[in-house]
């Protein structure tokens, strides 16, 4: 381990693993791979070095449990494929011991990609959460440290990376009921800079969830109202044009733009005056371009801080909130009829909207249970039954590894047995020859079709001699067994397999010469030196003396 040779130092610690499995062999093998993962700049080590570090886990996860700051540090490069390695790996060593030091890291390093743009950045911070997302489920004392953090990126341009952030959220806010109060007031103040609309129906759909206290339903109220801004949603000489029919004037000319999601609208001069680019009503503006889905979650988040409200507020201060929410809900009907993106609104969304002016006109307490009892149940629900196939799947990922030799069991050492073996010496055979197994070797007795899979012909079935090559390949040796026929009405005389070979094979004899009669066959054999595993050509040609008969038939060549 002390030489200044990567390889050696490399080599080195894979005999070590190869040869023993004690705490101390393991660990400086260990620190041999950290060692190399930190001083290489070349990305194929650091994904062989890893590629070990994933095998050691395997089977010695404790001992490499005390080294994964040292593993961490390989998140300094800048290939993603080594990021995604390590961070596979730190997943899995991640104990109550280390948990605070590795979210420390990690929250560092989300924070540096906070500033950077780029696809590249992207996909690293998608990752990074994700790897956060799982840490902080399987120890739920270190989510209070990094949700604050992750909730700046639910505005990031990245819409998968806001979207596995805001998932978090929500899982946390309802597996952590001491997070709620600290996350929802973050969640308030982050809403407006939330610019995906898959996003905005997810945490439109906590606000009316979790904003259960007289505060907390103030605070959606107000948050909510300064994203949506102040009805009409349709500006007064649309609203005359879309009342008084086709004959009415035309509608000013717009630009087209990409919304959020992806899809096309017309954004019109009396639009972009009411929605605004400054950043403080992206809500609003999501919904002047044409996004009705979006429309019926903001009725249902309206509805159900209405419906709550009931609880902390004179009856009629309730009244006067449910009486605001209709108007709200009345202008999103109105924008919908207008078709103010270019987009009129759908059957579907029309009709949830009417449902939820109905439920406002006149609640009665199975509405209330319906709306905020009922959904939470199913939500809570749904996360069990997904608890509970993430650990009916576990085992199947922590399988015990197959034991392939018994405590019992005979172990036989190839240098030892001689020629005639037993057949349960052969079956337990362990001493596998690397040379043997990668050019395909097979240990113990071929059966029948066995053999027959490993014949290769070598002539035409019309050809005076007809000749196949049966190959056996034994540790350094190759043996070529080759069958002659000779299928003509005359005697060859003086019948001999010629060889050659190209690469690291050498031939050990010449096969000797022989007299074949009629229909009669002949198995040569000839047996060939190995040097290496690269590829090799052995190819030859048979001759004979014949008198009145055919040329001789020509010989192929067996790989």
């Amino acid at each position: 381990f002390a030489s200044e040779s990567a390889a050696v130092a490399y080599e080195c610690a894979s005999v070590l693993v190869a040869l023993s499995s004690s705490a101390t062999a393991i660990r400086a093998a260990a620190q041999s791979y950290t060692q190399l993962l930190s001083s290489q700049s070349d990305n194929n080590i650091k994904l062989i070095v890893l590629e070990r570090l994933q095998d050691l886990k395997r089977h010695h996860s404790k001992v490499l449990q005390e080294m994964i700051m040292d593993i961490i540090r390989a998140l300094g490069s800048a290939n993603l494929d080594i990021r995604k390695k390590t961070l596979e790996i730190m997943l899995d060593l991640i104990v109550p011991k280390n948990i605070g030091e590795v979210m420390q890291v990690l929250k560092k390093e989300v924070q540096k990609t906070q500033g950077e743009e780029g696809e590249k950045s992207s996909e690293y911070r998608a990752m990074l959460i994700n790897a956060i997302h799982r840490s902080a489920i399987r120890f739920p004392e270190s989510a209070s440290m990094v949700v604050p953090v992750l909730m700046d990126f639910l505005g990031d341009a990245n819409q998968s990376s806001a979207v596995e952030v805001i998932l978090f959220v929500r899982e946390i806010l309802e597996t952590f009921p001491h997070l709620r109060e600290s996350v929802m007031k973050k969640l308030l103040e982050t809403f407006p800079t939330i610019h995906s609309s898959r996003v905005a129906r997810v945490a439109l759909w906590l606000i009316g969830e979790f904003c259960v206290a007289g505060e907390d339903v103030a605070a959606g109220f107000t948050t909510l109202k300064a994203s949506l801004g102040e009805p009409p949603f349709v500006p007064p000489a649309e609203d005359e044009a879309a009342s008084n029919g086709p004959a009415a004037a035309p509608r000013p000319e717009g630009r087209p733009v990409v919304l959020a999601d992806g899809t096309y609208a017309s954004v019109v001069a009396a639009d972009e005056a009411v929605g605004g680019d400054d950043g403080t009503q992206r809500l609003r503006g999501l919904l002047l371009g044409g996004d009705f889905f979006l429309a019926t979650v903001v009725a249902t988040t309206l509805t159900k801080l209405a419906l709550r409200s009931r609880e902390h507020l004179p009856t009629r201060a309730a009244n006067m909130v449910a009486a605001d929410v209709m108007l709200i809900l009345t202008g999103l009907l109105q924008l919908g009829k207008a078709g103010g993106a270019g987009a009129t609104i759908d059957a579907d969304s029309q009709e949830r909207l009417q449902t939820y002016l109905h439920l406002l006109s006149s609640p009665g307490e199975e509405v209330q249970a319906l709306c905020l009892v009922h959904c939470r149940e199913v939500f809570s629900a749904m996360l069990r039954e997904r608890a509970g196939q993430e650990e009916a799947e576990k085992p199947a990922k922590d399988v015990a590894p197959e034991v392939h030799r018994q405590a019992d069991d005979l172990i036989s050492v190839r240098q030892l047995k001689g020629g005639k073996s037993d057949t349960a010496a052969l079956e337990l055979d362990d001493d596998d020859d690397p040379v043997s197994s990668a050019a395909g070797a097979f240990t113990g007795e071929l059966d029948f079709a066995a053999r027959l899979k490993r014949v290769t012909q070598l002539t035409g079935l019309s050809d005076p001699v007809y000749a196949e090559a049966y190959v056996l390949v034994h540790s350094y040796d190759i043996m070529l067994d080759v069958l002659v026929i000779n299928q003509t009405q005359e005697p060859m005389t003086n019948l001999c397999l010629e060889l050659a070979t190209v690469g690291d094979l050498k031939l050990c004899e010449r096969p000797t010469a022989y007299t074949l009669a009629p229909a009669e066959s002949k198995h040569i054999k000839a047996n060939i030196k190995v040097s290496s595993t690269e590829t090799g050509i052995v190819f030859g040609s048979i001759v004979y003396d014949a008198h009145g008969s055919p040329p001789p038939g020509g010989g192929g060549e067996p790989h």
